[in-house]
């Protein structure tokens, strides 16, 4: 509905972006979302985000191509006129020993990670910077920070979206937009489906509060980001992960 706030959550078909594109639409914003290929849980979460709003836009297409991007911003400014809050959520994780990736392993994993955020952003910023407003929200994580062995690539991308967050955030403070990071722990979702058991045990045993984080978790600390009582945040990485770093 035009007029009120719309959000962009960018791999919402699951995870992180579905739990946040849900709580959004909970609390009245249009919610449009979008994912890459996954149509069957885009389809589902559709479905499911329409019982508390009419007003959602789904979209399916690769981010990191420009001129995908850039049509998937005009539909959902045609259908509600604005943009005032993006979450670039739309990431993949690679798990191995980077010795033995492929070019294409890691330019995959770039693209999806940083070359979608970088897209989504440079384009929601043409409204934004007239209009002075907005709110830009990176998902990031904790091993952008720490780096995680044979996860070099991951790791690097979200280094990379902690300093486009800080720098951004400077640039774009005179515009009173604001560009924030989550830099989440381990969060209990499909990527890390990977692990045994026996694994996430291990894993719960080197996060202090003894658990995985969860989507919704996240999805607050988005929520709280947007809304008016963070107007003084902008700039920051923001971890949330139980303490692990």
């Amino acid at each position: 509905m035009i007029g009120n706030k719309t959000v962009f959550v960018t791999g919402s078909s699951r995870g992180i972006g579905k739990a946040t594109a849900a709580l959004f639409a909970a609390e009245g914003y249009n919610v449009a979302i979008m994912c890459k290929s996954s149509t069957r849980e885009l389809e589902a979460t559709y479905k499911e985000l329409t019982a508390y709003t009419p007003d959602i836009l789904a979209l399916q297409g690769d981010l990191s191509d420009y001129t995908i991007a850039s049509s998937a911003v005009s539909k959902i400014i045609n259908k509600f006129g604005r943009i005032d809050v993006l979450v670039n959520n739309a990431g993949i994780s690679y798990v191995g020993l980077f010795n033995t990736m492929k070019p294409q392993d890691w330019k995959n994993v770039i693209d999806n990670n940083l070359y979608s955020a970088i897209n989504c952003t440079h384009l929601v910023l043409q409204d934004m910077i007239k209009e002075h407003r907005g709110s830009i929200i990176n998902i990031s994580s904790m091993w952008g920070q720490a780096g995680a062995s044979c996860e070099a690539i991951y790791s690097a991308t979200k280094g990379a979206m902690n300093a486009f967050t800080r720098s951004l955030a400077k640039e774009l403070a005179p515009s009173k937009i604001r560009v924030n990071a989550i830099a989440c722990g381990v969060i209990d979702t499909k990527m890390n489906s990977f692990l045994t058991v026996e694994e996430k045990y291990d894993l719960m045993g080197e996060i202090p509060m003894g658990r995985f984080g969860t989507p919704e978790e996240v999805a607050k600390l988005a929520l709280f980001l947007a809304e008016k009582d963070s107007s003084y945040i902008t700039g920051q990485v923001i971890n949330l992960d139980g303490g692990m770093i």
